[in-house]
């Protein structure tokens, strides 16, 4: 708190982010951004055959300009500002990619569609490409704290995309290293441009949003070091992003200790294809299809009792297409409990909500909205057509304590994503070049790699 009391908030966190060192930057918490990196490059690689991605990539390659970046998954490539919102529109098409309740929003594809981008034009090393991802990251989660929970519960912006593009500007910034005045410019600049509404969730204006926060981010650094002006106050100021973003201000949270002392540690990684809200039901309902043999034909009826802010976030009632499955409790419920493989991306699509037995359990769903729980938490109980009644428990917001176990899921998931775009032999060449990440010294051929060329 000192340092906020006497630099302001902006230039306090600025301060912060600019003097992070590789070797401050304990072995568990470079292993987790390892992590973050091998998740992102998995969801990118996946999401670039996307329909939005194809559209950005037209949109973007008739804007001209040598092309100096690569595209994850496509053969393409595109200028950096321009590689950065189509990587990051990519990496969260697919709606697979890593979470943080801190910022409640996806932070590794705001900040490293544009890191990478302006790595590669850089010729940047692993280790200091890690620095600043990191650097970036906590300085994300940080501005998340200072403005929640009104930000996104209460007036409906997504964090990923306004929050997400601090985060990519302080990676950026760190990377370019700027001094604390520039990387609060940075900051300033990031922050007159940040938007990004909840309303758009089920539509592709959502992926766009993580692609537009690491556009603006790896733009206000730039920018900042080219010696443009902003204010170096825009976090606290009258009128500023927090006064105009959100009825919560909180700046005493920005000092805060988080769990293991570095926000990357409460990073939460997904293995169901949707909505992160959604995973909790997902997980309930399977519980109780494998623990008490439920199965559809049995269900009379179907009760989730959820934190009241879901239904703001991913409650569409009758989805009609894969992308709005996504966010829908109802359907992803039932899709747990008729045994659905929510990991697989097929099982997304409009064959999906468009299923009979699946429709019938998703139509006896209802909820118990509550205040004062964890919105990843879900209890779910289903009664039975014989009278009795199952009930299944679980919260997704708990990051793992194994962090080698994490590993191996996220190695299954990234073989299982990357393995049909790139091939065994591609996708195995990758696991291992993201595990010595940092002992890179130029990630150019670690790109080239992810590519689809």
């Amino acid at each position: 708190m000192n340092a906020i009391a006497q630099m302001g908030l902006t230039r306090a966190l600025a301060a912060k982010a600019a003097a992070l060192r590789y070797k401050d930057i304990p072995d568990t918490v470079r292993a987790w951004a390892r992590q973050c990196v091998l998740d992102y490059t998995a969801c990118a690689v996946a999401g670039a055959s996307d329909d939005l991605v194809a559209m950005l990539l037209a949109e973007m390659q008739e804007q001209g300009v040598e092309p100096v970046a690569a595209v994850l998954g496509r053969a393409e490539r595109l200028p950096v500002l321009s590689a950065a919102l189509v990587n990051g529109a990519a990496s969260h098409a697919l709606d697979f990619d890593d979470v943080n309740l801190a910022v409640l929003g996806h932070p590794s594809v705001a900040i490293l569609p544009a890191l990478l981008a302006l790595a590669e034009e850089r010729g940047s090393s692993g280790a200091d490409v890690l620095t600043a991802f990191v650097a970036g990251y906590e300085l994300e989660c940080r501005v998340g704290r200072v403005i929640a929970p009104g930000h996104y519960d209460g007036l409906g912006f997504h964090a990923t995309s306004t929050v997400g593009s601090f985060g990519a500007a302080a990676a950026c910034a760190h990377l370019l290293g700027l001094d604390t005045e520039r990387f609060a410019v940075a900051l300033g600049i990031a922050g007159t441009q940040a938007a990004g509404l909840k309303s758009m969730f089920g539509t592709m204006c959502k992926p766009l949003h993580a692609g537009k926060a690491a556009y603006h981010g790896l733009l206000a650094a730039r920018l900042a070091a080219r010696g443009f002006t902003s204010r170096t106050d825009v976090l606290e100021c009258a009128q500023g992003f927090c006064a105009t973003h959100s009825p919560d201000f909180h700046p005493e949270r920005a000092a805060e200790t988080p769990p293991g002392g570095w926000w990357i540690l409460s990073n939460l990684f997904k293995y169901h294809a949707s909505c992160y809200m959604t995973h909790a039901a997902i997980e309930a309902a399977r519980t109780l299809r494998e623990r008490h043999g439920v199965v559809p034909e049995q269900v009379e009826r179907i009760e989730l009792q959820i934190e009241e802010s879901c239904d703001r976030i991913c409650n569409i009632a009758a989805p009609r297409t894969g992308l709005e499955a996504k966010f829908s409790l109802r359907l992803t419920t039932a899709m747990g409990l008729a045994g659905v493989d929510t990991s697989r991306l097929s099982s997304y699509s409009e064959t999906i909500a468009a299923d009979p037995v699946l429709i019938g359990l998703r139509d006896k769903v209802a909820f118990d909205f509550r205040s004062g729980i964890r919105n990843t938490f879900t209890e779910t109980t289903v009664s039975l057509r014989d009278g009795s009644r199952v009930s299944a428990r679980h919260d997704s917001g708990i990051p793992a304590t194994d962090d080698t176990e994490q590993g191996r899921r996220l190695e299954a998931k990234f073989v299982a994503l990357v393995g049909p775009v790139l091939g065994a032999d591609r996708t195995a060449r990758l696991i291992a070049e993201i595990g010595q990440f940092d002992t890179l010294s130029d990630l150019r051929g670690l790109l080239a790699l992810g590519a689809g060329a």
